[in-house]
């Protein structure tokens, strides 16, 4: 079942280019590459491009709504970066704060494998420099992680396989669990289920987003189905078996454990496009945290993971773009996920296979992309590179056309 997307005449976007990227979606679905998706496009704050495609559950042919309630998988580590954002700026975290400052056994109990793990700070987990083990499964595996302090805890006897500032290599789950939990005890707070819930989504205006999934969303949810994973780093379980970690009811997965919709998620992204202000005006994050957050930090590293995906594909290998928490499109012809049309300094976080945000802080573009059916993350960054083309293609009029809202 295919939907078509609604465009709206917005200064400074040109329509031409939106019904290319609308009929773009239909015909990738139509394709087979993914089953579904539901999209945003704004500039200025203003919609331009939604539309709803597809089905959201191709197992039992269930159409694609605004409302679907998506696992967005390392999208997650965006919202995480929001609440350590949030702590930076109130002084509770600082770049320099180690993990076993506030984690202490995080050392664990063997004195001679505990070198270098005693370096380990908040700026290198948040730049993917930590030097632990670029594994999805932090310290424990799926039939255990759901529960954070389990994690922690196992995370004692993981030892470090790098030193930590050297190597730029995407964490898939060590390096936010160490950041979920360092915000929680840095608060002081129960859980940091909660803690997330009091701080971020509540002050945002994301009412249909928490981490794990309440049995209440799931006649709404969107299963995760791998399609296709030929040659991919992830085995299609490593991913699949998630459906039944997110959605136990202590399920608290800092690293890729949140759910959320489409609006939500675009409510999260105008916050990062207002600079760290709500639509009530909180200022949340203070805008030098995300000056600094959305500066390049890694020169011109490469990363690991993602060098892998651009060999086996025959790319040029990309540059690593990271600040702080968030991925960067910086220059040059490699294929990423925000195309090379946008400004430099465009951010934004994806989920593996999925999910994609981000914001172009030039021509104050917006765009949010949530889909059902989980490609190969080549084809993944294929595919966001050419629908992030489109729509950097449908600016016209420089970033002064409007004032910024």
């Amino acid at each position: 079942m295919q939907h078509t997307g609604t465009v709206t005449d917005v200064p400074g976007l040109e329509r031409r280019f939106l019904e290319i990227l609308d009929e773009t979606v239909r015909a990738d679905i139509e394709r087979g590459d993914y089953h579904g998706a539901n999209l945003v496009v704004a500039r200025h704050g203003r919609v331009a491009l939604r539309g709803s495609y597809g089905l959201a559950e191709a197992g039992t042919g269930r159409p694609t709504r605004r409302d679907d309630v998506y696992r967005i998988l390392s999208m997650s580590k965006g919202f995480t970066n929001a609440l350590v954002f949030r702590a930076l700026s109130e002084g509770r975290l600082m770049l320099s704060t180690r993990v076993v400052d506030l984690i202490p056994e995080f050392l664990g109990t063997e004195r001679f494998r505990a070198a270098r793990k005693d370096r380990i700070n908040v700026a290198h987990l948040l730049t993917h420099r930590a030097g632990m083990p670029a594994t999805p499964n932090p310290g424990l595996g799926p039939e255990g992680f759901a529960v954070l302090a389990d994690v922690v805890e196992a995370l004692g006897g993981v030892d470090v396989v790098h030193e930590p500032g050297t190597n730029l290599n995407y964490s898939a789950a060590i390096n936010h669990a160490l950041l979920g939990e360092m915000a929680r005890r840095a608060h002081g707070a129960t859980s940091f289920r909660d803690l997330v819930q009091d701080k971020v989504f509540a002050p945002v205006g994301m009412t249909h987003s928490r981490f794990g999934m309440p049995a209440e969303w799931q006649d709404r949810a969107v299963p995760l189905k791998v399609i296709t994973a030929d040659g991919s780093w992830l085995e299609p379980a490593d991913i699949e078996c998630l459906n039944d970690v997110i959605d136990r009811p202590d399920a608290e997965l800092p690293w890729v454990g949140a759910v959320s919709t489409i609006d939500d998620v675009f409510a999260f992204t105008e916050m990062l496009r207002r600079r760290g202000r709500t639509s009530a005006g909180e200022q949340l994050i203070g805008e030098s945290v995300l000056d600094v957050a959305t500066t390049n930090q890694t020169g011109d590293e490469i990363n690991d993971l993602y060098a892998m995906v651009a060999a086996a594909r025959r790319w040029d290998l990309p540059p690593g773009n990271m600040g702080l928490g968030l991925a960067l499109a910086g220059t040059g012809t490699h294929a990423r996920f925000f195309g090379p049309f946008v400004s430099p300094r465009t951010f934004g976080s994806y989920g593996a296979g999925s999910s994609l945000l981000w914001v172009d802080p030039v021509s104050d573009v917006s765009f949010c992309f949530l889909s059902s059916g989980v490609m190969d993350e080549g084809d993944n960054v294929a595919r966001f590179q050419k629908l992030s083309s489109i729509a950097a293609s449908a600016v016209v009029g420089g970033a002064g056309s409007e004032t910024h809202s």
